[in-house]
């Protein structure tokens, strides 16, 4: 069965109120998010449960600044099997190194694109060290050199 015809289908207009404000600031209250799309409190807690319970809400996260934290340097890493035969396991290969903020599957030549973010240059290069011997894959590698935008909430 696909995995449309599994889903509860689409949200309506009041849900996507609570996602999209939900998505502008993951830490409002219940009270203002309730101002914000004109419910009760008790409504828009009940919502956001029911929001959460269908996988619609996954989660609320902390953005970190990564120069802050000794990160400065993010890149992405396309991998690209040696052998086209092998199989296509290098999420669960690659899942033990921290580096790697994100794994996206992707059409094209490369099979993955990986978003990961060290120190240095020289870090960068340890890690690909590490990404080419734990999946027996060649990369190609694209350095951030600045990020005018990034986590911007999806357009609900």
């Amino acid at each position: 069965m696909s995995e449309r015809a599994t889903s509860p289908g689409p949200l309506e207009a009041t849900d996507r109120a609570i996602l999209r404000e939900l998505a502008r600031d993951g830490r409002c209250s219940f009270t203002e998010l309730a101002e914000r799309v004109g419910l009760s409190v008790s409504a828009v807690h009940q919502r956001v449960r029911r929001l959460e319970q269908r996988g619609a809400l996954q989660g609320y996260t902390a953005k970190v600044d990564g120069d802050q934290i000794g990160l400065p340097l993010t890149a992405f890493i396309s991998l690209t099997p040696i052998d086209p035969a092998a199989p296509d396991d290098y999420p669960q290969r690659l899942q033990h190194l921290p580096e790697i903020e994100s794994c996206y599957s992707v059409a094209g030549d490369e099979s993955y694109i990986l978003q990961v973010r060290v120190a240095s240059p020289l870090g960068l290069e340890e890690l690909l060290r590490q990404i080419r011997e734990a999946a027996k894959v060649s990369t190609r590698t694209t350095v951030v050199l600045s990020t005018p935008f990034e986590n911007r909430p999806p357009a609900i």
